[in-house]
């Protein structure tokens, strides 16, 4: 019986997996996953990702062992690792989910190349995105820039909308070999700082099935007008899913059909309720941020050099501020802006941030304070449990205005009316910045403004218990677009 050896990378689960099909149908599995930090160029899995890393892959290995087959596990260069497995255990065929990263693609490139001077095949197939990025394009051939017309082409060209089923057994082709150590492999921190992950998280397929079933019956058919309360529990919070491939895009995209099918009326000529409508309206923006994800790989892989360098030619020379005692004082939920610091900490204690959060912390390093983009996205990538090179790149440079489809730099987020319209009663700050959590809500965007008898009977002190401003709004925005004038002249004036 031939074998084929499944590569797990950003794959880790059974279900609508094409190359884990693929070889079950074949013969026998053997299933191995390899780390190789070395293989990941200039961004290896940070801190965050690796503990989500480590708990992923021994549910894997769970299912994997109720189907009938083991899971390797190695650490080292994975062309020399598949060519030792390949030999052992007499597969002559290697399969994995492609990946879209710069530095993984030139690396299947080498580790094709290298297994096919053994004799044996090496094949990539797709599974990470609803749709392969190559394969949209613009009218005249080209790349896309902007997300509305990319997605607008996405939807017209339709999607396979059928997921594959799971194996129900698999033959296990290891012949013996040595599964190895998920603990040896050193994912997890040597201190506890990630001791509140666990009642967030819950890694691996399972918990992807669960945290979608949950989302389902209580918020997506809120989730327009829902997402961006701070305070809600209004997101899927499956990004982290997704990017370890824990649940497929197009498993995703066939529940998203399910509720639809189920809100529609029987009578496709009837008009549907309000509610419904509304409902509809949600599952239609979901899909949509469905969308930007498929659009920061289709970013990612026609412009590489993204991840570290503007697409936008004219912000090389942007005059950044570099301060390390600023830049410490974001990291750390110290700048006296209360969603600000809230979004910090919640990150620093989940390894997640709100969505709407993401986008005020981000504006405030890069405009407020003038630190380099590419700070805040080292550090989001290396505290994130869902860091994912494509959507951080494209998120950080849409904030910077340097990216594709970039807001404009002259929008700038202001921490005080962000925190009053979407975090309005307080909850949020109050659950992350609990110094502040005795402060009416008319009051705890912007503590420094109440009256001292307010501080007081809060129990705040502004420069003590809580910290002053690090900056000052309005004069902070000037600064920004003093910046903004040097490298790219103003063509609106800013709101």
């Amino acid at each position: 019986m031939p074998s084929t050896i499944v590569w797990f990378r950003h794959d880790l689960r059974i279900d609508d997996h094409p190359a884990l099909r693929s070889a079950a149908e074949r013969g026998a599995v053997v299933a191995l996953f390899i780390l190789d930090d070395a293989a990941e160029g200039e961004w290896p899995a940070g801190g965050a990702a690796r503990w989500w890393l480590h708990h992923s892959l021994v549910a894997l290995r769970a299912r994997l062992s109720a189907l009938g087959a083991k899971l390797l596990v190695r650490r080292g260069a994975a062309a020399g690792i598949l060519a030792e497995v390949a030999s052992a255990s007499g597969a002559d065929r290697v399969v994995a989910s492609a990946r879209h990263e710069p530095a993984a693609i030139s690396h299947e490139r080498l580790v094709a190349a290298a297994l096919a001077r053994r004799g044996v095949e090496c094949a990539f197939m797709p599974g990470a995105l609803l749709h392969e990025p190559a394969e949209i394009r613009s009218g005249s051939g080209t790349p896309f820039k902007v997300f509305t017309p990319f997605w607008k082409a996405c939807l017209a060209r339709g999607f396979d909308t059928v997921p594959l089923r799971p194996p129900e057994r698999l033959e296990d082709g290891s012949r013996g070999l040595k599964e190895g150590s998920i603990d040896e492999l050193g994912l997890l921190p040597s201190i506890p700082w990630a001791a509140e992950f666990p009642k967030r998280w819950q890694p691996g397929e399972e918990g992807a099935k669960a945290r979608w079933t949950r989302f389902a019956a209580a918020a997506i058919t809120s989730y327009a007008g829902d997402r961006n309360l701070c305070g809600a529990e209004g997101t899927s919070g499956l990004s982290p899913h997704l990017h370890f491939g824990e649940i497929s895009p197009r498993r995703l995209w066939h529940e998203v059909a399910k509720v639809e099918h189920r809100l529609r009326p029987g009578d496709s000529r009837g008009s549907a309720g309000d509610g419904v409508k509304a409902a509809l309206e949600s599952l239609r923006v979901f899909r949509a941020e469905m969308g930007w994800r498929e659009f920061a790989h289709h970013v990612l892989i026609h412009q590489p050099k993204t991840p570290t360098q503007p697409l936008r030619p004219e912000f090389a020379s942007f005059p950044w501020r570099r301060d390390a005692v600023l830049l410490r004082a974001w990291q750390k939920g110290l700048t006296g802006y209360p969603l600000v610091d809230a979004g910090m900490r919640q990150l620093w204690r989940t390894g997640w941030m709100h969505n709407r959060v993401r986008m005020v912390v981000a504006s405030f390093l890069v405009k407020h304070l003038l630190q380099p983009w590419l700070d805040g996205a080292r550090w989001f990538w290396d505290t994130l449990v869902d860091a994912d090179l494509a959507n951080n790149t494209l998120g950080w440079q849409w904030t910077a205005g340097c990216g594709a489809d970039a807001a404009p730099y002259f929008r700038i987020f202001n921490p005080v009316s962000q925190g009053e319209r979407f975090d309005a009663d307080g909850a949020y700050v109050r659950e992350f910045v609990p110094e502040l959590a005795r402060l009416p809500a008319e009051w705890i965007h912007q503590p420094w403004e109440a009256q001292p008898a307010v501080l007081r009977a809060a129990g705040v002190e502004i420069g003590r218990t809580y910290p002053a401003p690090i900056v000052e709004h309005a004069s902070a925005r000037a600064k920004a677009l003093d910046a903004l004038a040097a490298v790219s002249p103003l063509k609106e004036k800013s709101g």
